[in-house]
């Protein structure tokens, strides 16, 4: 990394992993799929990266930079989603008159 900007590096890798998960979304969903979904491994490398959600991976990427680490691992693989279906709720916002 020597004669690169540490920012400039660090945005550039969150840019490409932001242009691989839209090229992932953008190809056509399987028939009985809702959306794609992606199982994300993450840790400062193989030997200690652990399952964690995909919205959760900025902040991950941001901490590792902040505590000075060098380099980060990451594992994005592609899944089929499909949507749980919501709960019933009650309807007690108390507009009700």
């Amino acid at each position: 990394m020597e004669g690169k900007n540490r920012d400039r590096v660090l945005d550039a890798t969150k840019h490409e992993i932001r242009q691989y998960v839209k090229r992932e979304r953008r190809k056509t969903l399987p028939e009985g799929v809702d959306f794609w979904d992606f199982d994300c491994n993450f840790g400062t490398s193989v030997d200690n990266a652990q399952s964690v959600h995909f919205a959760t991976l900025t902040a991950l990427i941001d901490a590792v930079a902040a505590a000075g680490g060098d380099a980060f691992y990451l594992e994005l693989l592609v899944k089929p989603g499909h949507r749980a279906a919501r709960a019933a709720t009650d309807n007690t916002s108390g507009n009700e008159e």
